[in-house]
């Protein structure tokens, strides 16, 4: 008979029960009062060779290479990276592991156009703008404008900007097109809407983060609460940020909001899209522990208020349709979260299936040196993605 595994971080009961309800086990917040859970970081693939002896000696500790995540290396989590050359210089940031396997999986290539439908807090976008290089294009997506503006923060801190647009928009409604720029710098708008174009319009030039007296007014009164930072679904996408090689550059704003319509966009959708959806968290070791601090009745608010939880799958469906919608034939689409639930994961995925019942399973290539283990809730234990005969692809791996 097997010794029972105790966890030492006293969990209320009725996280337990939820636990419990969903067949997972327990034992997986062991590690929570004990603080023995890595961090890790993610160094740009340029830096490697230079900075990884620096950034050694500086903290004083070995970084472990994580073999089967390209660039990424895990530290003891009492170790601080923010006072370090490397990290001051933009050459190296923190990012989880899983949000790193997230974005491997969408197998993201230099000349793609993504999508990251929920971009906050920004580190996926970071790793999805090294992955593209100096072409194709990026666009990020957050409800929050506050959140959306810490990640455009990070993008220009890590000199990651360039190709890069940022909405403040609901996910589960943004519908622009991706702008494309051909080799010669030619602009290019795709749409499956009529452009109506007017004698004259005003384009956008080079972003500047100067702000006129109404932009800073209005910044203003969201700071002081009369204007909520959460916009609603039906307001007009809010452009807050564009690189230079973006393509939005010579583009006017009628262009840029134009929204693509019907359900196939053959050609004009995104490459990729990424939809790292919001979820109950308690997939995260690090979030459970902020319970700790915050109190378990928060947890009971958050995580297992049966109202929240169906709330959460329906917006979790929302947002997998939506950026199953802005696919060009061809593409690919990555479904994530940070949950171990099926309800948040399998179940999601097998309702969107049963509306798209072109979609098939898919094994996702570059996980097969993944160390998920058992804690991993696909049926076999293997992440798995859904190809539909369009060329959409999603996970329905838990990360």
């Amino acid at each position: 008979m097997e010794e029972e595994i105790v966890p030492n971080l006293p969990l209320p009961e009725a996280f337990l029960n939820f636990l419990n309800e969903n067949g997972l086990d327990s034992s997986i917040y062991s590690s929570t009062t004990t603080n023995t859970t890595p961090r890790y970081i993610r160094v740009k693939p340029s830096e490697v060779g230079a900075h990884i002896p620096e950034l050694e000696a500086e903290i004083n500790c070995k970084l472990d290479k994580v073999d089967w995540l390209p660039n990424f290396y895990s530290i003891p989590p009492h170790i601080q990276i923010a006072s370090t050359n490397s990290y001051r210089q933009g050459n190296v940031y923190g990012m989880d592991a899983a949000s790193g396997a997230a974005v491997l999986a969408l197998n993201v290539v230099p000349g793609d156009h993504v999508l990251d439908l929920c971009a906050a807090p920004g580190a996926k976008l970071c790793m999805l703008a090294d992955l593209l290089g100096s072409s194709g294009s990026l666009t990020g997506v957050d409800i929050a404008k506050h959140r959306l503006a810490a990640c455009r923060t990070m993008l220009q801190k890590y000199s990651l900007s360039d190709h890069c647009r940022l909405f403040v928009a609901d996910g589960t409604s943004f519908s622009l097109v991706p702008l494309r720029v051909s080799e010669s710098g030619n602009k290019s708008l795709k749409s499956t809407d009529t452009l109506l174009c007017e004698d004259t319009m005003d384009t956008y030039k080079e972003w500047t983060s100067k702000r006129s007296w109404k932009e800073r007014k209005r910044a203003q009164k969201e700071r002081n609460g009369i204007t909520s930072q959460i916009v609603p679904k039906s307001h007009e996408p809010e452009l807050i940020f564009y690189g230079r090689q973006s393509g939005v550059i010579g583009f006017s704003k009628r262009e840029i909001l134009q929204a693509a319509s019907g359900n196939d966009l053959s050609d004009a959708g995104y490459d990729k899209v990424l939809v790292d959806a919001e979820c109950t968290h308690d997939g995260s070791i690090k979030h459970i522990q902020k319970f700790d601090q915050w109190g378990w009745k928060t947890l009971q608010r958050r995580v297992l208020d049966a109202e929240r939880t169906d709330t959460l799958a329906n917006l979790q469906l929302q947002l997998l349709t939506n950026g199953f919608r802005l696919l060009k034939v061809g593409g690919m689409l990555v479904y994530s979260t940070c949950s171990l639930t099926v309800a948040q994961n399998e179940d999601i995925v097998e309702q969107f299936l049963s509306a798209h019942p072109s979609a098939e399973l898919q094994e996702i290539d570059a996980a097969n040196n993944w160390p998920f283990g058992s804690v991993t809730r696909n049926r076999e234990n293997l992440p798995l993605l859904y190809r539909p005969s369009r060329g959409a692809l999603m996970a329905s791996a838990s990360c």
